[in-house]
């Protein structure tokens, strides 16, 4: 899952840049992450892994829940612009980039809530939007302790059907 983020930032420094040295990304990164509501939510990501939080020491918006600095830019990186990939559903690229978040930076989140956000994502890399009812029926499985195979059997055999 963080290729789709590097794949991104990857794309972004060779379009606007070229080729840069990794102490140069680090420049890029900081001016990234000043202006979130100007680049896709990709190279947002990744450019707050590129950056350290002063007070947790982790990626900077990837750290612990309840460290300030890591809450904020956990904030901001949904500010960001969401560019659906050719051939899919704009809603698609919500939901696979709310996945990836959730999934890249699990404090905080019930393990269950990640664990079903993980099992989606080949699904919603393949372009499906689960319809409401999906989404929910799969939140009421896992409410109602089914396990996690069963839960993505029937991600992977019934979302996109309907």
């Amino acid at each position: 899952m963080d290729a789709i983020v590097e794949d991104g930032w990857r794309a972004f420094l060779e379009r606007e840049f070229g080729v840069m040295r990794p102490d140069d990304e680090v420049a890029v990164a900081e001016m990234v992450v000043d202006e979130p509501d100007r680049h896709d939510w990709r190279v947002v990501d990744a450019a707050y892994d590129r950056l350290t939080c002063g007070e947790c020491g982790e990626r900077l918006s990837r750290g612990p829940a309840g460290c300030a600095p890591c809450d904020l830019a956990n904030g901001f990186r949904y500010v960001a612009v969401e560019t659906p990939r050719p051939g899919t559903h704009p809603y698609n690229e919500h939901a696979l980039r709310v996945n990836v978040s959730v999934v890249r930076r699990p404090s905080g989140i019930a393990p269950t809530e990640v664990r079903l956000r993980a099992l989606a994502l080949p699904v919603l890399l393949e372009g499906v939007v689960p319809t409401t009812a999906q989404a929910q029926a799969i939140r009421a499985m896992a409410n109602k302790g089914v396990d996690l195979e069963t839960i993505a059997a029937v991600i992977y055999e019934e979302w996109g059907r309907g």
